[in-house]
C-alpha cells in the first residue's frame, strides 16, 4: 500500500480532503466555495495584523460563520489548522503524515521518514503564497503575539543621530542577524571630523581608565540572560516620567541605543513603572533580541551579560547607549567532591560556584589610550554635531520585507470589509 501511495502521489495524484474554502467539482478537482473563501481571507488577514488563534475564534464565533463540518464553535486550533494548509495559497503538499504501524493504524507527524511530494498551484487559491508565507513566517515565531503587534516591518533610521540604526521588536525571531546587518549597512554613515584645539599636551602612555573599574548605585546598566533583559533603576531616572522606550540595533557599531516612544508603539517596552513616586525596574522578556544578540556575538547560552551604558542628550533628545562588545559575563560552574577514602559510602557533592569574568582586553589595559589633552575642553565627549532627530521613525526597506506596513494595512481593510456584510448571531 506504502508503494501504491508513493507511485501514486509521483505521478501528481493526491489525495485531497475536505478543506474549508473549497468544494469538488464533477471530475474531482478543488473549486473556490466563495462564502467559506470569506472565512478563510479574514483569518489570514487578521493573523497578520496580530490577531491571536483564539481571538479570531472568538470573533467567527460571534458571527456565527461556519467551518467545513458545519460547526458553528471555533477553536484556537481550528484556526491555526487553516493557517498552516498550504491548499489555500494554491499548493499541495502530500504525506503529511504516515502510518509506521499497520496493526494499529495510528498516523504519525512525517519529519523527514517518508517521501513528501509538493506541487505548486495544483488549484486556485483563496490567498496569495506571500500571504500564506507571511502568516506561516509569524506563527513561526510562537512567543510572538497581541493584537497589537502586527507582523513586523524591518526599516532603518536614515538620518539623524541614530542614522543606521534598527527598530528591533524584543519578541520578533522572524528576522535572522544577516537581516540586520543589511538593514544596518543600507545607511552609510560618515564619522565627524573632530580636529583638536588649542595647545597640546602630551600624555602618550596615559589611559582613560574603564568606568567599570568604579562601580556605583549610579551605574546604567543592561542585563541579559536567558531570553530576559532588565535595566538598573539609574537607566529610568535619566528618561525621567518615561514608561515606554524602543530598543534600536547597529550591527556595524555593535551598539544598542534606547530611546522614549509611546505605549501604542509596536515595539514599545514598558521597563518601568512609578509606584508611590518611586521607580520600579521591570525584567522584561526578549527571545527575540536575545536569539539575534547570542547568535551576532558568539555568546555562551546560560550566561548573564551585563553593560554599562552612556547617557546623552542634546535638549529634549535624550539616548541611552550600550556597547555590546566589552560584557562583563556571569555564570555558574559545577564542581563535583570526591570523598578522599573510595572505601567510605558517601556520596558526591556538587558544589555551584558564580563566576565573573571579564573581557580579554582588559587584562593589558585599564581603558583607551590618550595621546593628547587640549587644553580647551579638557577630556569632554564631542557629540553628534548635525540634527539629532532622535525621534525619526524608521524607513522601510521595501526590498527586505515580504510587506510593508501599508499592505498589512490593507489587509485589515480587506477584513474589515468582508466582515461588513456579516451578521453576528
Amino acid at each position: 500500500m506504502n508503494w501504491s501511495v508513493d507511485r501514486r502521489f509521483s505521478r501528481g495524484i493526491f489525495l485531497t480532503p475536505e478543506l474549508l474554502g473549497y468544494d469538488r467539482d464533477e471530475n474531482g478537482d478543488l473549486v473556490i466555495n466563495p462564502e467559506e473563501a470569506e472565512t478563510v481571507k479574514v483569518i489570514y488577514d487578521l493573523y497578520i495584523n496580530g490577531w491571536s488563534p483564539a481571538e479570531i475564534a472568538d470573533l467567527l464565533t460571534e458571527y456565527g460563520r461556519k467551518t467545513k463540518l458545519g460547526n458553528e464553535v471555533w477553536n484556537p486550533g481550528s484556526i491555526r489548522g487553516v493557517i498552516e494548509n498550504e491548499r489555500h495559497c494554491g499548493d499541495i503538499l502530500a504525506r503529511k503524515t504516515y502510518t509506521p504501524n499497520f496493526k494499529n493504524h495510528r498516523a504519525k507527524k512525517n519529519e523527514g521518514k517518508r517521501t513528501q511530494y509538493r506541487q505548486r498551484d495544483h488549484h486556485e487559491p483563496i490567498v496569495t503564497r506571500d500571504v500564506y508565507n507571511a502568516a506561516n513566517h509569524l506563527a513561526a515565531s510562537r512567543t510572538y503575539g497581541g493584537r497589537s503587534k502586527p507582523l513586523p516591518v524591518l526599516g532603518v533610521v536614515d538620518d539623524g543621530v541614530l542614522a543606521g540604526y534598527v527598530p528591533i521588536d524584543k519578541d520578533w525571531r522572524g528576522f535572522s542577524t544577516e537581516d540586520y546587518r543589511a538593514a544596518c549597512e543600507s545607511v552609510p554613515v560618515e564619522e565627524p571630523n573632530t580636529l583638536p584645539t588649542g595647545k597640546r599636551l602630551n600624555m602618550s602612555g596615559f589611559q582613560v581608565v574603564r568606568s567599570q573599574f568604579f562601580p556605583s548605585m549610579d551605574d546604567l546598566n543592561m542585563t541579559i540572560s536567558q531570553g530576559s533583559l532588565r535595566f538598573s533603576t539609574s537607566c529610568l531616572r535619566k528618561f525621567e516620567d518615561v514608561e515606554y522606550v524602543e530598543l534600536l540595533l547597529n550591527t556595524v557599531k555593535n551598539c544598542i541605543a534606547i530611546r522614549p516612544c509611546a505605549k501604542e508603539n509596536p515595539n514599545a517596552i514598558h521597563w518601568g513603572r512609578l509606584r508611590e513616586e518611586r521607580w520600579v525596574v521591570n525584567s522584561v522578556g526578549s527571545r527575540g533580541l536575545s536569539k539575534t544578540l547570542f547568535d551576532m556575538l558568539s555568546w555562551e547560552d546560560g550566561a548573564k551579560y551585563r553593560f554599562k551604558g552612556q547617557f546623552i542628550s542634546n535638549g529634549e533628545g535624550k539616548l541611552l547607549l550600550f556597547e555590546l562588545d566589552e560584557p562583563v559575563v556571569t555564570r555558574t560552574a559545577e564542581q563535583v567532591v570526591v570523598p578522599e577514602d573510595p572505601d567510605e559510602e558517601q556520596e558526591e557533592i556538587v558544589l555551584k560556584e558564580t563566576i565573573r569574568s571579564y573581557p580579554d582586553a582588559w587584562q593589558t589595559s585599564f581603558g583607551t589610550p590618550i595621546s593628547y589633552i587640549c587644553s580647551v575642553n579638557v577630556l569632554e565627549q564631542v557629540h553628534y554635531s548635525g540634527d539629532w532627530d532622535v525621534l525619526r521613525p524608521a524607513t522601510e526597506i521595501r526590498e527586505m520585507n515580504i510587506f510593508t506596513a501599508d499592505q498589512i494595512a490593507e489587509l485589515m481593510q480587506e477584513a474589515e470589509t468582508i466582515m461588513e456584510g456579516w451578521k453576528a448571531s
